[in-house]
């Protein structure tokens, strides 16, 4: 059994650590459930073309690249697809600081390009939805492994004292009762 100092010191330490990425993670999670998302400020462009474009998904990326290059601008973070709309499609391709949408028009030889540039408040709601680079996915899968350890600790550090086992174990009980209850009645 692991010494009850050492949970200790582990579920503190972690605790701190990852406490500014948990209060991220519960404002954006928490807003986002009520419909808070954030805004973008937008710019549509009327792309000029050499050919009708079609739904292929890498000939799309490597035009948006290249306007976005010619603008200054670095590619969304995130992925890129393409969907079906009706008989046409849309090209979108998001990422923390930038959304793209690209989509043909009436005539064959324009597309229309909407550049989504992300405010603060939604560069983090992207983030939080795994739209951001490398870098913030090690830290958003190194927050859930600290969150679960934090939690375990906690769970074994009242499990090791007696007047406190029963009670863990109830709200243990109360807390697999109200998941399942939720999840039945969703």
């Amino acid at each position: 059994m692991i010494q009850r100092s050492t949970l200790m010191r582990v579920h503190m330490l972690l605790a701190a650590f990852v406490l500014p990425v948990a209060i991220m993670f519960l404002v954006t999670g928490g807003l986002y459930t009520w419909g808070q998302k954030g805004s973008y400020v937008t710019e549509t462009v009327e792309l000029p073309l050499a050919q009708p474009i079609a739904g292929d998904e890498a000939l799309l990326t490597g035009l948006v690249t290249q306007v976005l290059s010619d603008r200054g601008l670095q590619p969304p973070s995130g992925g890129a697809k393409v969907k079906k709309v009706g008989t046409s499609f849309l090209f979108e391709w998001t990422g923390a600081d930038l959304d793209i949408e690209l989509e043909p028009t009436a005539d064959p030889f324009v597309a229309k390009l909407k550049i989504k540039d992300t405010t603060w408040y939604r560069h983090l709601v992207q983030l939080h939805k795994a739209k951001g680079g490398i870098l913030f996915k090690y830290l958003a899968a190194f927050f859930a492994i600290s969150l679960l350890v934090i939690l375990i600790s906690g769970t074994l550090m009242a499990m090791q004292l007696p007047k406190y086992r029963g009670q863990a174990l109830l709200a243990m009980a109360g807390g697999f009762a109200v998941l399942l209850t939720a999840i039945l009645l969703s």
